[in-house]
């Protein structure tokens, strides 16, 4: 079992807000999946998880008002209109371009 510090946990609760949203903004806003269901559940479930173990954590991190009732069954009421969330939805669905045109 791994002992994770404080700052740890933040960092990863963090992480999985981002990846969350920003996939949730591709599915729901843009049509678009870049990883299947069972990633985005298992990131999702990690984090209620987390968020649940780690509440003083919780409240400390970025987006924590967005995720205040967060449940890991869907990400449609996070907020899809996140400026920093669709620039990197763009930018994620720019790079997969990229990547299938070079092949």
């Amino acid at each position: 079992r791994v002992i994770m510090t404080d700052k740890e946990i933040a960092e990863l609760i963090f992480r999985r807000r981002q990846q969350v949203l920003v996939h949730s903004v591709l599915y729901y806003r843009m049509n678009e999946n870049l990883i299947d269901d069972a990633t985005w559940s298992k990131w999702a479930v990690e984090l209620e998880e987390l968020q649940k173990k780690y509440p003083k954590i919780a409240r400390t991190v970025p987006l924590h008002e967005e995720f205040k009732d967060f449940d890991h069954s869907t990400g449609s009421d996070l907020p899809l209109d996140n400026p920093w969330a669709i620039n990197k939805a763009n930018y994620l669905l720019y790079l997969r371009s990229e990547h299938i045109g070079a092949v």
